[in-house]
């Protein structure tokens, strides 16, 4: 709401998104991608804006009540599902998943993407994920489980203070009773889950979904026979992977060295 009437104003005034840019100090990209509701309005952006294009108060007004989610666009609707879901369970390949980021953890895998973005952006997509945690520690837990396989803990992401930290976090965070931890064993010559990484929900109305993701895109699931098979595979993973006492002795080995 807040970039359309910026929108408004803006061609009310005559002004392209360059020369409005110009006269705020702002990039004419910084203009459109507050326009589209891609980034929120910054520093001196509203009142100068508002100023320049004669709306008398009016932009400053709506920014009173303007929220901004840093979550990517694809990922808002399983947010939202995620966050007051009866369980979730997830198997994972090669990163910590983020229910499980430690913050240091977090801002250097989100540091990290391509193309770059700068700090601001970067600390509110930190935040927005540690916020998601919330679901592990709510007044009525979900039934929360994860297979992961040991690539995803073995590497030293922000280095090795950082490593040990996230090691030791998984831990804390297996020892909560509606929490299941599992590793797959590095022994296995093949398991159910080779094709990759995904993410299983049950909402509080007990409707499935699954959730898949791979380099910025992603699939929403819902409808059979993909979602039952999904489930399915979940299974199979869980009893092919070491049981909780098992891979909590395999992490603790690995925190030691």
């Amino acid at each position: 709401m807040f970039g359309a009437l910026l929108r408004f104003f803006r061609e009310q005034a005559a002004l392209s998104q360059e020369a409005l840019g110009l006269k705020l100090g702002f990039s004419k990209s910084q203009v459109a991608m507050v326009e589209r509701g891609q980034r929120p309005p910054r520093g001196s952006f509203i009142g100068l804006a508002d100023e320049a294009l004669g709306a008398r108060g009016a932009l400053i007004a709506t920014s009173e009540k303007l929220t901004f989610s840093h979550l990517a666009s694809w990922f808002e609707h399983f947010a939202e599902e995620e966050a007051t879901a009866s369980a979730r369970h997830e198997y994972e390949t090669h990163v910590v998943p983020g229910l499980l980021q430690t913050e240091t953890y977090a801002r250097t895998v989100l540091g990290s993407g391509y193309p770059p973005v700068d700090d601001e952006e970067i600390e509110g997509r930190v935040q927005a994920r540690l916020a998601r945690q919330s679901l592990l520690t709510r007044k009525n837990p979900a039934a929360i489980s994860f297979v992961l396989e040991l690539s995803a803990l073995s590497h030293p992401i922000g280095g090795r203070r950082a490593h040990r930290e996230q090691l030791r976090h998984i831990l804390d965070i297996a020892q909560l009773r509606h929490v299941q931890m599992q590793v797959m064993s590095p022994d296995r010559e093949t398991h159910a889950g080779l094709s990759g990484p995904f993410v299983l929900l049950e909402t509080k109305e007990r409707r499935q979904l699954a959730y898949l993701e791979a380099q910025d895109h992603s699939f929403l699931v819902s409808e059979q026979p993909s979602l039952g098979n999904l489930f399915g595979k979940y299974g199979i993973l869980r009893a092919q992977a070491l049981g909780p006492e098992e891979s909590m002795e395999r992490i603790e080995k690995m925190a030691a060295e």
